[in-house]
C-alpha cells in the first residue's frame, strides 16, 4: 500500500461477476474511455527541490492510478488508463500526489474534466471524415480546468481528444491527457 491508503497494484476497472446484477450492469455499459496520461508541466515542489508524482483518476466508483515518476516536477508518464463507461456520465475527477516512504503522501493539486462533450461527439457516430476533421473546440473558462482550448478531432478513424488541466487548489502545475473511445466488440455503443 501507498500512503494514501491505496494498493500499489490497480484492478481493472470492469469486473465480472456471476450476479445478476453485474450483466445488468454489463448491459448498460456504452463502452470504453482510454485516458492516456501524457505528462505534468512545472509541478509543485513537494520534497527537496522536486517531486515523486503520480496521479489517481476516479470516475464513478471506479479509481485508476499512474506509475510515480521520481524527483521530476515536468514527469512523462505516457500511460494508458481505462474506464468503463455507462449512463449517467461523470466527470474525470484527478488528483496529482508526491509520493512519500516514511509519511502520508503529499497532495500537488486536483483537477475535474466534464467529459459529456466528447461523448456527446462519439455519439454522432461519425465515420469517413477526413483525418484531422475538429469536430468540436472546448474554450478554457471558470466552470473548467481547461489550461487551453481543447479540440475533439476525428484521427485515423477514431476520436481524441487533446487535454491540457490546470490544477487547483496548489500554487502551480498543469497536466496533458488524451481521450480516446473504445467501442466493445459486438455492441453498439449508443
Amino acid at each position: 500500500m501507498d500512503g494514501t491508503g491505496m494498493a500499489d497494484s490497480v484492478s481493472s476497472p470492469v469486473s465480472v461477476r456471476s450476479t445478476p446484477q453485474s450483466f445488468s450492469s454489463m448491459e448498460q455499459l456504452m463502452g470504453l474511455l482510454r485516458v492516456r496520461i501524457v505528462k505534468g508541466l512545472n509541478l509543485a515542489v513537494r520534497d527537496l527541490n522536486t517531486s515523486d508524482p503520480y496521479i489517481v483518476l476516479r470516475m464513478g466508483k471506479q479509481k485508476l492510478k499512474t506509475h510515480v515518476v521520481r524527483k521530476n516536477v515536468n514527469p512523462e508518464w505516457n500511460e494508458e488508463l481505462t474506464f468503463s463507461i455507462s449512463d449517467p456520465i461523470k466527470p474525470i475527477k484527478l488528483e496529482v500526489f508526491d509520493k512519500d516512504t516514511f509519511s502520508q503522501d503529499d497532495k500537488m493539486g486536483d483537477a475535474e474534466l466534464d467529459i459529456l462533450p466528447f461523448i456527446q461527439t462519439v455519439k454522432l457516430n461519425l465515420q469517413h471524415l477526413g483525418n484531422g476533421t475538429v469536430l468540436e473546440k472546448l474554450v478554457p473558462n471558470r466552470q473548467n480546468c481547461l489550461a487551453e482550448e481543447s479540440r475533439i478531432v476525428w484521427l485515423d478513424g477514431k476520436i481524441i481528444q487533446d487535454v491540457c488541466l490546470r490544477l487547483r487548489n496548489v500554487e502551480c502545475g498543469e497536466v496533458e491527457l488524451q481521450l480516446q473511445w473504445i467501442n466493445l466488440p459486438g455492441r453498439k455503443a449508443f
